[in-house]
Order: structure tokens, then sequence, then C-alpha cells
């Protein structure tokens, strides 16, 4: 017997970097195709048998007309609501807060509908076939040993960089076993003549093009979500009426389940490149990218 696998995608800020709905959202396929449907058929293809959105409440209706009623008709589908006041603890600056509170806030959010093993990814990263392959195979053959045993495709900094500025990554730093010793966080890290520099801990620093890093494609188990509630009962209680703005996020948060050692990560590699719009100057690229992929036989023109 199969065991079920699911794919949880983080799509609750979708569209907002391009200023608006999911209508918004840059195709980059010939037909139309968005990044999210590359991805949902690579999971397929994987292994994968649902689907899990996590998503805003106003952007359900459009959500479902671009992309949600289509992927139902392939496979399993499940949608979760991120809410800014759907929260494990009342910080007293919730009254203030726009949007929810980041990407451990919105795995958090799932806790009722993932019961099995699953991957998290962002929706609008594309992180090709082999990743999937990675992480399925790594999610049906693990066992847990003294703790929760966890996983983390990454990817080679110089295949996640951007010509049209400057990017955030979390760096990857792993034992001799390839295990996962903490993630550190990277902001504004761009291409120089000699590699590649970025700001971490308020310094700049210099960066190895062959680091690997988190694109956040993570390897759980349902265990995930009671140590997630912890951490954001703690990262609540922390604020001030002044932090309405801050986040906390995946690497954050597996960041500190290491140094508490309450967990294990193996980190993978993918020999794939990421691509992502994260600039509206990064779309032709992008749009390429997939012309050439289908011109290789990899998908066919029209996806669905």
């Amino acid at each position: 017997m199969n065991m079920k696998t699911s794919l949880v995608i983080l799509a609750a800020g979708i569209g907002s970097r391009f200023g608006g709905g999911v209508k918004q959202i840059a195709p980059v396929g010939p037909s139309g195709e968005i990044i999210i449907d590359y991805s949902i058929k690579d999971a397929l293809d994987a292994g994968f048998d649902k689907v899990v959105f996590i998503i805003r409440r106003d952007i359900e209706k459009d959500f479902k007309e671009v992309v949600g009623n289509r992927i139902e008709k392939l496979c399993e589908v499940e949608y979760v609501f991120q809410s800014v006041d759907d929260l494990p603890y009342q910080p007293e600056c919730v009254s203030e807060r726009k949007k929810p509170w980041g990407t451990t806030h919105a795995l958090w959010s799932a806790r009722n509908a993932v019961k099995e093993p699953f991957l998290v990814i962002n929706a609008d990263d594309y992180y090709g076939k082999d990743a999937y392959k990675t992480a399925h195979d790594f999610l049906v053959s693990h066992e847990n040993c003294d703790k929760p045993l966890f996983g983390m495709v990454g990817f080679v900094l110089s295949n996640t960089l951007s010509d049209n500025g400057g990017v955030t990554r979390g760096i990857c730093n792993t034992d001799e076993n390839g295990m996962l010793k903490n993630v550190v966080e990277t902001y504004e890290i761009k291409k120089t003549e000699k590699g590649a520099t970025g700001i971490a801990g308020g310094r700049e620093t210099d960066l190895d093009l062959d680091s690997l890093v988190s694109m956040n494609m993570w390897c759980f188990t349902p265990e995930i979500f009671e140590k997630s509630e912890a951490a954001l009962v703690e990262f609540l209680k922390s604020l001030t009426k002044e932090d309405v703005k801050k986040e906390h996020v995946l690497p954050t948060l597996v960041g500190e389940l290491l140094s508490k050692n309450e967990i294990s990560v193996k980190v993978m590699s993918s020999k794939d490149e990421w691509v992502g719009v994260t600039y509206a100057e990064d779309k032709p690229y992008v749009m390429n990218y997939f012309k050439k992929l289908i011109e290789d036989g990899v998908y066919p023109k029209k996806l669905y």
C-alpha cells in the first residue's frame, strides 16, 4: 500500500507583489499557465496525492477561477485560510495588524487539513521535477529516530539569483553527514564579479555561489504543527505594540527547533535551477525558460 503524501502550497501572499489579486499573476506558459500549474504537475508526477492551498479568504473566488477549479479535476484538493486573527495566542498589537504573521503562521493554519507526510512549497517558485522526486522519495522512505526527522531540498545559490536586484535567501550550514546545522537568513544577495555578497546579522558578507540555500521546500510530518504552535505562541508573546509588521518564517522555525535539539533535518540538494518572478523584470527570462522546457519535451505545450 502506498503512503499518502500531500503538497502544501503557501499561496496567501500570491499576487501581492504585482499589485492585485490572483488574476494579476503573470502567465509564464504558452497556454496561460502560471508557475503553480507546473509545480502541481511535477508533484503529481512524483507521486503526491493531494494538494492543500493556503490562501487568504479575500482571494478565494479569484484563486479558484485561476487555479483551484482546474486542479480539483486532477486530484484531491483542500483549501485552508490564513487569517490575521486565527492565532494560538492573541498579542496586544493584533488590532493594528493588516496582514498575516508569516510562513510559520501559514503552516500552522493547515493543522486540521494535513494528517500525512507533506511537502511545503511557495506558490510562485518553480523548483523543477528533480526536487519533487527527491522530496517524495524522502517522505515515503524515512523513519524517525529519537526525534522527528524532517527534510529540506536545497538549491545551489548561483541557481537562485536575479539579475534585476537583491534577493533574500536562507544560507544552509550542514554537518559532515548532510544534516542541517542552521539556516542564516541573508538579505540583499547580489551577484558580484567575484561571486555574491549579502547582508547577514546586519553586516555585509561575501558568499560562496556553491552554497546551498533554502527556498522554502520543506518535508514535514504532522508533528510540525504542535511545534509550530509552540513557536508561534512564544513569538506572539514577545511582540510589543510597535511590532505590528514582524513575521515568523519557516527558516526561523526550523532554526529554533534545531537549536533546541527537538528535530533533525536532512538536507537534500537539487540539481535543478530555481526560477521565480521576484521582480516584474524577471518575467521575460522566466517565460523563455518555460518555452525552452517545452521545446525540450519536459512539458507539453498545453499543460492541462
